[in-house]
């Protein structure tokens, strides 16, 4: 019986194994858009998930999410992967329905570790109020799990990348820092705390900030993966023909990251994130600060615009809920990204 742990096979752990943005620009200009008036959010542009038009009431939400292990609790595991995956449902405005198991694992590895990881995939989506109703399963060398999931949306509550407009208020629902913990646990620096509060927050779903945000009509939403903060801002910007500024001295980080990021514990998608953003973005920020915005994250929080007169009320719901909410910046006229240190 093998006794090796899940992140020991894993090259890369949770979004930061994402295929560079980059280089997916590159390879999704080679696909034709499919030409048809009910896909309403397909590959021109891409978004966190396709959306097609059933009638004028209802359309459905598809999305695929997987990746190699970021943590060695099959169960835990099971749990991040299958909550990073429905969050791109309720990024799109949606309610999940229904979600597929899509499974790569080594033979050698107990088949109980299989059946916990499935386990507390299962308990996920059932807190989501969804069905996990099957899937598929292949052997390979190193472990991977994520959900393809279809959910619902009225057709005219669907969010988008691409909304944004200037004078729109920049929010996010949930600190910074999953990567740079996780990497911090691999290289022996980070601390029990330190890691149970990244679990915490990768097995929470932004549902609640969601179901909180929809009667505001947000003007652009997203949620923060595997090309981090500036990576996503940056989608945010090119898709809506905005600038977004965003305030470094306003970013939420989790527990033990910015010390982490302090002594140089950066993940490889670090490096990925900033050749793809760089040439886009004006940054004084501290070396810190960027190691923050261009972590990539796991689960991570909705990256939200609204019109500025509807923040404070939303801020008020938010604290009436006890969800979390950061103002950390503005859209404006113009393009790219700018990341602003302190004055």
């Amino acid at each position: 019986m093998s006794t090796r742990t899940l992140t020991s096979l894993a090259q890369a752990g949770g979004c930061a194994a994402k295929y560079p943005a980059a280089r997916l620009e590159a390879l999704l200009r080679g696909i034709v858009p499919a030409d048809d008036v009910d896909l309403i959010v397909g590959l021109d542009p891409s978004d966190d998930a396709a959306v097609y038009r059933l009638d004028g009431d209802r359309a459905i939400v598809f999305t695929v999410d997987f990746f190699p292990p970021v943590v060695d609790d099959p169960r835990t595991f099971g749990a991040i992967a299958a909550t990073n995956a429905l969050n791109d449902v309720y990024a799109m405005g949606g309610t999940p329905l229904l979600a597929l198991s899509v499974t790569a694992f080594p033979e050698d590895l107990p088949t109980e570790s299989l059946g916990e990881l499935l386990a507390g995939a299962d308990e996920a989506v059932r807190e989501a109020g969804a069905i996990l109703a099957g899937g598929h399963t292949i052997r390979d060398d190193e472990p991977k799990y994520g959900l393809a999931v279809i959910g619902t949306v009225h057709p005219e509550g669907v969010w988008t990348k691409s909304g944004a407009r200037p004078g729109d208020t920049v929010l996010l629902t949930k600190p910074l820092g999953t990567g740079i913990v996780l990497q911090g646990q691999r290289e022996g620096k980070a601390s029990d705390d330190d890691v149970r509060a990244a679990v915490a927050l990768m097995t929470t779903p932004v549902r609640d900030a969601a179901d909180a945000l929809r009667p505001f009509e947000p003007s652009a939403v997203t949620d923060v993966t595997g090309f981090g903060l500036l990576g996503h801002a940056y989608e945010v910007a090119a898709r809506s023909g905005v600038r977004v500024v965003l305030e470094a001295s306003a970013l939420p980080s989790l527990p033990g990251a910015a010390a982490l990021a302090g002594v140089g514990v950066r993940t490889g998608g670090d490096r990925r994130n900033r050749e793809y953003v760089g040439a886009h973005c004006s940054s004084d920020a501290d070396a810190v600060a960027e190691a923050l915005a261009y972590d990539p994250q796991t689960a991570g929080g909705l990256l939200v615009t609204l019109p500025e007169e509807r923040v404070p009320v939303l801020q008020a719901t938010f604290a009436g809920l006890g969800l979390p909410l950061w103002r950390i910046g503005h859209a404006e006229q113009g393009a790219g990204v700018v990341f602003r240190g302190a004055a």
